[in-house]
């Protein structure tokens, strides 16, 4: 009872601060309403952390207008102003924003819909209304008894923002805010906030030198400079030894294919607004791949296999192309063209829970082995309110939601059920990392798929001759290339451990005379595979120091008179002021060492 009751307080505390922020939301309409009576309203719903409002004023906002608009929301606070519930009538409701001359609740109220881009929910016959001082909303609620009730809050930023997500309706004016119940949680969130900023990898990628995008090249296409290409070749050679060892091939796949394949795989019906238009070559279309698993069922395809064959482990390191509406790009994090560690394990019915066994500790590894120990596993299976939006039948996909919670049992991983998040082909097991501010992150991904072996009518021939479908696994480790490395970059604030630093060694000669001993040494790490830097510029060493600093590598070796004979280093250590003497030949050692051990 204790452990129920528990569950049970923190329930019900997470939807009290939902209802905090939802009426903070609706006391950031007020304010807006009071200082620009002509404001027009679209959708206000509660976030992550926050809540935000969608705005049509004349005035353009700027950040500067954040502190008058919160001041305005803090006065309208102290009245301690009720929401005030009121139900009617579709047909009232239009009347009465009618009266206030709001089309874009007319909108809503007419097309029948209520709720923010990509989650509107049916409206009814009747609706329900909340008013809080002057402003009057479409609003399903419930909210905190008066204004007196929100807890602490900020107003974060301004931004713009397509009517209901769409590109062809008008841009709004989005004012993002955050709250929570106490002013101890608002500080500790924007402390987290600022460094979440400082280790952003977009600054920390140009400070570094490592990638770039650029508007001739086109939005959501990173361009890789050499360090954050050398970064991403380390990421890619652990990866496909990690896999040999674990059993898998390599196989490579066509960046476009035949509109038919894609047809066939139920894409092109229900993934096609992900999808980029076809291209005609000699009168057939072709598509930019969004994915790499129909490839790699025509390969399993070429010829009949046997039971003996399987399992079958292929991966790829496949590049695919997603449109992502321009709004939703942010650097790394969400791009059009993005390389995928994929791989799709094809096997019997009973290797299936063993291979998916072997899949979630090779994920586990993994993550590991980029310094990610703390993570939550989801299984996402698909919402039976809206069966529609997924392929293949009923009984299909409920045998495979069953067998992956058996195993997720077995293995004995805490996981939380996330319903309506499968995808469409499948339910899946999803990792997410927890990186250095405890943010969460999607990477490995296990989808188990029945249909598709299905629908391109994949077969093996059973122990009894006859033939059979066999189980297909799709599977990410590291998800997204691009992706990851950005986690990477703001997990490490760019301070990558030595084996996946670009640079892992900086030399500085003191004087133009050191600069031959110090060429000298960069050859011999060289040899020994130790990535070098030598910075023989002339400049003060203060300055080539601090520019060692500012790049982040591991260590620097600073040549001048007493070093110029090669027998004894000073070695200074990323973060360290002190210096520590050592030979050369046990700082390669060290470095080695902590190369092998990925420390």
């Amino acid at each position: 009872m204790r452990r129920g009751g528990k569950v049970l307080v923190l329930f019900m505390n997470k939807e009290k601060l939902e209802m905090m922020r939802h009426s903070a939301a609706h006391v950031l309409a007020a304010a807006v309403l009071e200082l620009y009576p002509t404001a027009k309203f679209g959708v206000g719903p509660v976030i992550e952390n926050g809540f935000y409002y969608d705005l049509d004023l004349e005035k353009k906002l700027t950040i500067a207008d954040l502190p008058k608009i919160e001041s305005k929301m803090k006065e309208i606070i102290k009245r301690s102003l009720p929401f005030e519930k009121e139900e009617m009538s579709r047909d009232e409701a239009i009347k009465l924003f009618e009266q206030f001359r709001q089309p874009y609740k007319l909108e809503l109220l007419r097309e029948g819909t209520v709720g923010e881009e990509g989650k509107m929910e049916s409206l009814g016959g009747r609706v329900t209304i909340y008013k809080t001082g002057k402003f009057t909303d479409l609003c399903r609620g419930p909210h905190v008894p008066t204004t007196k009730a929100i807890g602490v809050f900020k107003l974060t930023t301004v931004a713009g923002a397509y009517w209901r997500g769409d590109e062809k309706k008008p841009m709004l004016q989005r004012i993002y805010g955050v709250a929570f119940e106490t002013q101890k949680e608002l500080d500790e969130y924007l402390k987290m906030v600022k460094e979440a900023e400082e280790r952003d990898h977009r600054k920390i990628g140009e400070e570094l030198d490592l990638f770039h995008i650029d508007e001739d090249v086109g939005a959501g296409l990173p361009l890789w400079h050499p360090k954050g290409a050398l970064l991403r070749q380390l990421i890619e050679d652990y990866w496909i030894d990690k896999h040999y060892k674990n059993g898998y091939e390599l196989v490579r796949t066509p960046h476009i294919g035949n509109l038919r394949l894609w047809e066939t795989s139920g894409h092109w019906g229900f993934y096609r607004e992900n999808m980029y238009s076809p291209i005609e070559i000699e009168g057939e279309k072709y598509l930019l791949k969004p994915m790499n698993c129909p490839f790699h069922i025509k390969i399993y395809k070429s010829r009949m296999r046997s039971y003996r064959d399987l399992p079958m482990r292929w991966a790829e390191l496949g590049t695919v192309y997603r449109y992502e509406r321009s709004g939703t790009l942010h650097g790394l994090t969400r791009v059009r063209g993005f390389t995928q560690d994929d791989a799709h394990i094809i096997c019997r019915h009973d290797q299936f829970e063993k291979e998916l066994e072997l899949v979630l500790k090779f994920a586990k590894e993994m993550l590991g082995s980029f310094g990610f120990k703390d993570y939550k596993i989801y299984l996402s299976l698909r919402d039976p309110k809206d069966t529609k939006k997924y392929v293949g039948e009923n009984k299909v996909w409920d045998f495979a939601e069953k067998i992956l919670q058996k195993v997720l049992d077995k293995v004995k991983f805490k996981y939380q059920i996330d319903v309506g998040e499968a995808k469409f082909y499948g339910p899946a097991v999803d990792i997410k990392i927890c990186d250095a501010l405890g943010r969460e992150w999607q990477c490995s991904t296990l989808q188990l798929d029945l249909n598709l072996p299905a629908r391109f009518k994949m077969e093996f021939v059973n122990q009894q001759g006859q033939r059979e479908t066999p189980i297909m696994l799709h599977r990410t480790l590291l998800g997204s290339l691009e992706r990851f490395i950005a986690v990477l970059i703001e997990h490490y604030a760019g301070a990558f451990p030595t084996w996946l630093a670009p640079v892992q060694v900086a030399v500085i000669p003191v004087g133009k005379r050191h600069v031959k001993p110090a060429l000298k040494l960069v050859k011999v790490l060289r040899e020994e595979g130790i990535r070098v830097h030598l910075d023989d510029v002339n400049e003060t060493v203060g300055y080539k120091i601090r520019k060692a600093e500012k790049q982040k590598a591991p260590y620097m070796l600073v040549i001048g008179d007493k070093e110029e004979n090669g027998k004894k280093l000073n070695v200074r250590v990323r973060g360290k002021q002190k210096t520590v003497a050592m030979t050369v030949k046990k700082f390669i050692e060290k470095v080695k060492q902590e190369i092998k051990k990925r420390k």
